[in-house]
């Protein structure tokens, strides 16, 4: 049994400096898939060195792919094209990820090999009927534990027919499963959804060769189609930059420069969000890598003010809540969160996490099915669980630098899995952050 390992934050300085957060993870996700299924060698620049990534990366050089990682942060890729993974020797174990096994569930469903999906606790307990269900329309042959949970057992060499599907809840998780099935379904296969989701994986097939047809909420893509091999500059991870710009514009006299990010329409709900708080956020030196818009984001220290988050904006913004959650607590006036029940089923129940974290620390939160209000205050010191969840853990990590006394972080090994050196990076621009 791993041993688990606890944070104390306590007041810091104000933040400085600039940052290079790490590469994005959905982006580092998808790159190794969609190079490990190209024709060709594809070379990786900026590769999320995380256990999850890293967890999709081995699954691949399991499946046949050879790998090479001349340097951290690359990866050289050498495809084997859509008909060319082998059947692997054991078990695929997908570690925390939860893109890394719904992805993985379309693309192998239309294998000709039998395989495994497993993954950690935490992974092992999150709903996986959602995507085994319209798999199961295009012909899949899936098995799952009682409840639709982990593991995945997929039956190779079954047909596949393209579908034309409407999401029951938004996922680009799901979408993308769908998507990675009708690359080998027979005839098209379309989704469509009620609000629409992070197009990482259209982007990313487009830049791979795939005729694709997408806008916001809607995606068709014919079956039978191969991938080119392509370079990919990954960007750095919006969710990850996330946390330093709460911290920033929360801590009084902070400033940082945050190098790189990715700013995919889709995926920053939280920076709308925070600039309706009346946060200090610039964005420059924009360009684009690999299909995805990029900025340099330039934030400052500026008095928040609570606000009613607009409901649009909740699905761009999902994994964000945590560092939100942490904004709403040092602005003026209440923070009033609705239509986030997805928050519920994520790594752990999101929701309830922080508002039970934040009422340890002091401060008023009423909790509804679908989100919560957030009554501002002045934190104190105490010792919060973050359930293993590494979004909860690094947004606690920034409440403790404006506590009155120590806040102990509960469980944070998992941090590892999304955001390497996050404590590292996190000192080095001022924050009081050690290990317990």
């Amino acid at each position: 049994m791993a041993m688990t390992q606890d944070w104390i934050a306590s007041a810091g300085q104000p933040l400085r400096g600039t940052l290079d957060i790490p590469g994005d993870k959905s982006v580092s996700h998808r790159a190794v898939m969609f190079a490990a299924l190209a024709d060709g060698t594809s070379t990786i620049d900026g590769f999320l060195e995380g256990e999850d990534t890293r967890a999709t990366a081995a699954i691949f050089s399991r499946l046949g792919v050879r790998i090479e990682t001349p340097s951290p942060s690359q990866r050289i890729v050498h495809g084997v094209g859509v008909d060319g993974l082998k059947a692997a020797d054991g078990e695929l174990d997908c570690g925390n990820a939860g893109t890394g096994m719904r992805l993985l569930a379309g693309l192998l469903a239309a294998q000709r090999f039998d395989s495994v999906l497993v993954g950690d606790a935490s992974l092992s307990k999150r709903p996986m009927r959602r995507v085994t269900g319209p798999l199961s329309t295009m012909g899949a042959r899936i098995d799952t534990d009682e409840g639709g949970l982990p593991p995945l057992r997929i039956h190779g060499g079954q047909s596949l027919t393209g579908i034309d599907y409407t999401l029951e809840v938004a996922s680009a998780q799901v979408k993308s499963a769908v998507l990675l099935a009708g690359l080998y379904a027979n005839g098209e296969t379309v989704v469509r959804e009620p609000h629409p989701t992070r197009d990482y994986t259209e982007r990313m097939l487009k830049a791979f060769g795939v005729d694709i047809d997408f806008s916001p909420g809607f995606a068709r893509l014919r079956g039978g189609q191969r991938l080119k091999a392509t370079d990919i500059a990954v960007p750095a991870d919006f969710s990850s930059a996330a946390f330093f710009l709460v911290a920033a514009s929360i801590i009084p006299g902070s400033e940082l420069r945050l190098r790189a990010v990715g700013l995919n329409p889709r995926r920053t709900g939280l920076l709308q969000a925070l600039r309706l708080m009346g946060a200090d956020i610039t964005e420059e030196n924009a360009s684009e890598h690999g299909g995805e818009p990029v900025a340099d984001l330039v934030v400052r220290y500026a008095p928040l003010r609570g606000i009613a988050v607009p409901e649009a904006l909740v699905p761009d913004m999902i994994d964000e809540f945590p560092a939100l959650f942490v904004a709403a607590a040092a602005a003026e006036g209440p923070t009033v969160v609705s239509g986030a029940a997805e928050l519920r089923v994520k790594e752990s129940d999101r929701l309830a996490a922080m508002a039970n974290g934040l009422r340890t620390l002091g401060l008023r939160v009423d909790e509804t099915p679908d989100g919560a209000t957030i009554f501002p205050g002045e934190l104190q010191g105490g010792a919060v669980d973050s359930h293993g969840d590494h979004r909860i853990a690094m947004a606690f990590s920034i409440a403790g630098q404006l506590a009155k006394g120590e806040v102990r972080v509960g469980d944070v090994a998992n941090v590892a899995t999304s955001f390497p050196n996050y404590d590292g990076l996190a000192t080095g621009a001022g924050f009081a952050l050690r290990k317990a």
